[in-house]
C-alpha cells in the first residue's frame, strides 16, 4: 500500500471589486516605531536565536560591562579605595587617588602612568551631581564624563577652555530647579554614568606636592550639597576597602552564563540611539520567546559562550582595534563617541575600557615590533625618536608597556611609562632619543629612559 505526504495550506482572503479610482497607497512607516517587527509567538529556529544571540552579545558586552563595574562599587558607605589601589565610591561621588595608579590595580586595563585618576559611577535621575573643577592653571586635566554606552557627553578639561567652577550633571528624566551659581548643565542619554578625572603630574617630588591642592578640590557630589563654594577634601585620608577580587588580570565583568539575564534590564534602562528601534525590537522579541521557552534560552547562553570564544577574545588583541596607523601600530579613531559602531566599542571595552573622546586622548597601540613579531618579554626593545620629532602634543605623550594581560608589570624601578612626565629623560649627541622597553638595566647612563 503506498503511502502518500500530503501538505495542505489555508488560504483566507477578502475580496471585493474597486475601482481604480479606489485603490489605496499603503501609508509608508514615518517613524522607527510604526516600523513592524516579530509578532509575538512567531517560532524562532535554533539558529536564528544564535545568530540574533551571537549580535546581540558583541552590542550589548561593553554595556553589561560597564555596569557590573558600577554594581561593583554601589554600596560602598563613601569615597575611599578598594585594595588600597582603586579610586572607588558611591553613585553621588567620587574618589582621587594622590598619585600614580599602583601596579596592582586590576580593575580596567591599560592605565596610564602620567595622570591621577578619579572615578566615579552615578545615577543621575535621582541624584544629579555638581561637578568641581579647580584652577589648574597650566596643569593638563581631563574629566571624562560618560553615559551607560560608554560615550562622552560632556566636555569638561584644558582642551576645552574649561573655567574653574561648577557643572553639573543630570539624568534624562531629570526636573528640578537650577541654582545660581552653575556655570554649565550636561544631561546625559541614561540615568547610569561614571566620571573619571584624570590631572597630569610629572615625576619628580617637586610635582607629587605641587598637584595636593588641586586634587583636594577636585570632587563631586549630590546637588542637593551644593552651596556656591569650592569644597576640599583630604584624599589622603580616605578609607581603604578590602578587594573582593583576586584575579591574575582585569577583573572579569562579563560573564556568558549570566549575559541573557542581565541584557533585558539593560535594554530596560538605556533606550535606542535613533535608528536602533528595529534593532531593539529584534533582540527583545528573542528575549520574550526565551523568557518562556527553556529550550530557546539554553540556546542564547550557547551563543553567549560561543560569542565571547570566537568574538569577544580576539578583541582584546590591539591588532583587531581601530585603524591601521602604519608600522604595525592601530588606533580608534572615534572613542567615546561610538554611535553604532557597536564593533569599536566592544573593542576597546575587552581591550582597554574607557578611552577617552579623541579631541582629548589618541591613543595608538601595537602588539608587534618592527619586523612584525609578537612583543616578547624576554626581548630587548628600543624606540628612537629623531630630533624634534617626538609627538606633536598640546597636553602629554607617553609610552607605557604593559605586560599580557594590559596590566602594569612590576618592577623594581616602579617605571611603565616614559614621556612627557620624565623630567631626567637623556638624548642622544644629534638630538635624537632612545627609549628602552626591557627586563632588565640598559645601563646606570641610560637607565632614566
Amino acid at each position: 500500500m503506498r503511502q502518500k505526504l500530503a501538505f495542505c495550506s489555508a488560504l483566507l482572503t477578502s475580496v471585493s471589486l474597486i475601482t481604480p479610482m479606489q485603490a489605496q497607497q499603503v501609508p509608508a512607516p514615518k517613524t522607527a516605531a510604526e516600523v513592524k517587527s516579530t509578532p509575538p509567538g512567531t517560532i524562532m529556529t535554533k539558529e536564528y536565536v544564535g545568530m540574533v544571540g551571537r549580535f546581540a552579545y558583541v552590542w550589548g558586552w561593553p554595556l553589561v560591562n560597564n555596569l557590573n563595574r558600577a554594581l561593583a562599587v554601589e554600596k560602598l558607605p563613601e569615597p575611599g579605595r578598594i585594595g588600597g589601589v582603586i579610586p572607588a565610591g558611591p553613585p553621588g561621588y567620587v574618589s582621587m587617588l594622590t598619585d600614580y595608579i599602583d601596579a596592582a590595580e586590576h580593575f580596567v586595563t591599560c592605565p596610564n602612568q602620567d595622570t591621577v585618576y578619579g572615578a566615579g559611577y552615578q545615577r543621575l535621575d535621582t541624584k544629579p551631581v555638581v561637578v568641581q573643577v579647580p584652577d589648574f592653571g597650566e596643569r593638563f586635566f581631563t574629566y571624562q564624563i560618560t553615559d551607560a554606552r560608554t560615550d562622552s557627553f560632556a566636555s569638561i578639561g584644558k582642551q576645552y577652555g574649561t573655567k574653574p567652577g561648577f557643572y553639573l550633571l543630570v539624568g534624562p528624566n531629570w526636573k528640578g530647579d537650577l541654582p545660581s551659581g552653575i556655570n554649565a548643565v550636561y544631561r546625559s542619554q541614561t540615568d547610569l554614568a561614571a566620571i573619571f578625572p584624570r590631572v597630569f603630574q610629572d615625576d619628580t617630588p617637586e610635582d607629587k606636592i605641587a598637584i595636593q591642592p588641586l586634587l583636594n578640590q577636585v570632587m563631586v557630589y549630590p546637588l542637593s550639597e551644593f552651596d556656591g563654594k569650592m569644597k576640599t577634601k583630604d584624599w589622603k585620608k580616605t578609607p581603604a576597602f578590602p578587594s573582593p577580587w583576586e584575579t591574575k588580570g582585569e577583573t572579569k565583568w562579563v560573564i556568558p552564563e549570566k549575559f541573557f539575564d542581565q541584557l533585558p534590564q539593560i535594554m530596560k534602562d538605556i533606550p535606542p540611539l535613533p535608528g536602533e528601534e528595529s534593532l531593539y525590537n529584534m533582540i527583545q522579541s528573542v528575549l520574550d520567546g526565551a523568557a518562556s521557552d527553556p529550550q530557546m534560552k539554553a540556546s542564547l547562553t550557547q551563543a553567549a559562550v560561543a560569542a565571547e570564544e570566537e568574538l569577544i577574545k580576539p578583541l582584546f588583541e590591539f591588532r583587531n582595534n581601530g585603524r591601521p596607523v602604519g608600522n604595525g601600530w592601530t588606533s580608534p579613531p572615534n572613542g567615546a563617541r561610538w554611535g553604532t559602531d557597536y564593533l569599536s566599542r566592544a573593542a576597546t571595552a575587552r581591550s582597554n575600557m574607557y578611552d577617552n573622546a579623541p579631541e582629548e586622548t589618541r591613543y595608538i597601540y601595537t602588539d608587534f615590533d618592527s619586523t612584525g613579531q609578537r612583543l616578547s618579554g624576554a626581548n630587548r626593545y628600543t624606540v628612537t625618536f629623531a630630533k624634534g620629532q617626538t609627538p606633536p602634543v598640546n597636553g602629554f605623550w607617553s609610552l607605557t608597556l604593559y605586560n599580557k594581560e594590559h596590566l602594569f608589570e612590576p618592577n623594581s624601578l616602579n617605571r611603565f611609562s616614559l614621556g612627557t612626565k620624565s623630567k631626567a629623560l637623556k638624548f642622544n649627541s644629534d638630538g635624537s632619543l632612545t627609549l628602552y622597553y626591557q627586563n632588565e638595566s640598559p645601563g646606570p647612563d641610560k637607565e632614566m629612559n
